[in-house]
């Protein structure tokens, strides 16, 4: 992950109000949070440029793709081998996420699949990847709480003006 300059509480409040109407315009968010549209273009823009908004496909929800099934795979690899097999996992389309870990485990790895036969074809495209040692596949039964940064947000941006 590279590192990237934190945002101050005008960036979150800034933030907070895309995540909560995320097609709202510049002149928009400028009134909506008493700013110049010039500050808020120009701090859009460097949020983009630093990487802090990420990109917009992590909106789509892999089931409208017919991708029904998730799984989270613990994937042992040859200590050497870590870069040629995140690179190959990066390959298959199924692959959302790719995360090393610390302890036992190299790499968890989130897949979608369309079903389980489709699931054990892509555990077989994973295990044929040189390096690759073990892998021991979940099924994600169920989302208890989606991916979110609006707490840490509203922490950011400190207390409402009002």
């Amino acid at each position: 992950m590279r590192s990237m300059p934190d945002a101050d509480a005008t960036d979150a409040r800034l933030l907070l109000a895309l995540t909560d109407d995320p097609r709202a315009s510049v002149m928009a968010l400028s009134q909506r949070l008493g700013l110049a549209r010039n500050t808020v273009q120009s701090r859009l823009a460097r949020l983009e440029g630093n990487g802090v908004l990420g990109p917009l496909d992590q909106r789509v929800r892999p089931e409208a793709l017919g991708y029904r099934l998730g799984a989270y795979m613990s994937v042992q690899v040859a200590q050497r081998g870590l870069a040629e097999v995140s690179d190959a996992l990066a390959q298959l389309p199924e692959v959302l996420e790719v995360t090393g870990l610390s302890g036992a485990t190299d790499l968890l790895v989130h897949v979608v699949a369309t079903d389980a036969d489709h699931l054990w074809r892509i555990t077989e495209a994973v295990l044929a990847i040189p390096g690759v040692q073990r892998v021991d596949t979940a099924l994600a039964m169920r989302r208890f709480v989606d991916r979110r940064l609006a707490p840490l947000l509203e922490r950011a941006a400190g207390p409402a003006a009002d």
